[in-house]
């Protein structure tokens, strides 16, 4: 089903080895790293991604999904504050 994002986003899921989160790069590996990320930028896109993002379920990642990313001089970032607690860890 097609939406149209808010902003840039990109596809995420956890490996499957050992549940580390990654994003789906440009090269179409995955990556822990966000700067690595294909930013996606119209809704087309997005699902084309995450249809090739699906193929890797169950081999390689687990549960892809889109996620909002914010741009800036520093790099890419996520959006919320869930997915930052997802890729950094618990606050304490």
């Amino acid at each position: 089903m097609s939406r149209k994002p808010k902003g840039p986003q990109a596809v995420t899921a956890n490996r499957l080895g050992d549940g580390a989160v990654v994003y789906l790069a440009e090269t179409g590996r995955w990556s822990t790293r966000l700067e690595e990320a294909r930013l996606l930028l119209d809704a087309a896109q997005a699902d084309a991604m995450l249809d090739e993002a699906g193929r890797d379920a169950a081999t390689r990642v687990v549960g892809p999904y889109l996620i909002e990313v914010e741009t800036g001089d520093a790099g890419p970032r996520v959006a919320s504050l869930r997915e930052r607690i997802r890729a950094t860890g618990p606050t304490i």
